[in-house]
């Protein structure tokens, strides 16, 4: 699969143009390879695309119109169209993913840049940096994707799992300190992550989120941690076939809108109605100065 690149400045994929209608003719080191995408040029502009296809599909022809956006995720991820069960799965994860709400860490930056008059991109830049660590973010469903891929199902090896194993090679991640997946600060399963897990399991897309909602709690006498909203997400694109590194980009795709949304409330808002109370400091616990 090929799709041609512009032409440098230097003229390189020029090329024969007089078999194009005086149209410049890429050479083959311009093309670009790849397997996901390919792209037929107009018969008057080979820089121009006439008709793209993902896996094969043809994407305005065949796809738009007809094909919902997750099937599109999820065909950019694989070689073939989804199932009804695999569609139904990420579109219900979709919907729970989209906003986190205010109280997230990666919101709230969103929401900070919003306020502090930031580019849009800027703002949900700051909700990916800040949504992409273990705590809850983007690495704990990549960490608890793996620790699925480890132990499957088997209950023993949840409870003997370590998830900074020593000698573990230097990472940019702080040490995980919990078991991926979890709510280390939780005390019992909240109804959401029961709501969407019950949905998800409906769903037969895989044997995941079926085995988590058997063993809710079951699960938190033995880890001594509630299952969080990144453990269903983990269960649930596990179900779906992915790896970790693929569910990992998604968790931090889909939860985009909330943020976006909220920035958007905040900048015009402004910084007087900012929705989180002022930071107090304790006068007995501040140092006096020298």
């Amino acid at each position: 699969m090929s799709t041609p690149a512009a032409p440098s400045a230097s003229g390189a994929g020029a090329g024969n143009t007089a078999a194009n209608g005086g149209a410049p003719t890429p050479s083959p080191r311009d093309l670009i390879h790849t397997r996901i995408w390919q792209e037929e040029p107009e018969p008057d502009n080979p820089f121009a695309t006439r008709a793209a296809y993902c896996r094969g599909y043809d994407v305005f022809g065949e796809l738009v119109g007809q094909a919902r956006w997750v099937e599109m995720l999820l065909l950019l991820l694989r070689d073939e169209r989804p199932a009804p069960a695999a569609v139904a799965t990420l579109e219900a994860l979709a919907v729970a993913l989209a906003n986190p709400g205010p109280r997230d860490a990666s919101v709230h930056a969103a929401m900070c840049g919003g306020v502090g008059g930031s580019t849009a991109a800027a703002s949900l830049i700051a909700a990916l940096s800040v949504g992409a660590g273990r705590n809850g973010g983007a690495r704990d469903v990549h960490d608890a994707m793996l620790l699925w891929q480890r132990c499957g199902t088997d209950l023993a090896a949840w409870a003997d799992y370590d998830p900074a194993p020593a000698g573990e090679p230097m990472q940019v991640w702080p040490a995980a300190g919990h078991l991926p997946g979890f709510e280390p600060h939780g005390v019992s399963t909240t109804t959401v992550v029961r709501q969407l897990l019950t949905t998800l399991a409906g769903y037969q897309a895989g044997p995941r989120c079926a085995w988590l909602l058997e063993r809710l709690e079951t699960l938190r006498l033995t880890i001594g941690l509630p299952l969080a909203i990144s453990g269903v997400a983990a269960a649930a694109l596990s179900d779906l076939g992915l790896t970790p590194g693929e569910g990992e980009m998604l968790y931090l795709l889909l939860r985009l809108p909330g943020a976006a949304a909220h920035a958007l409330e905040q900048q015009a808002g402004g910084f007087r109605q900012f929705p989180f109370y002022p930071l107090e400091l304790d006068p007995a616990a501040t140092p006096e100065a020298p």
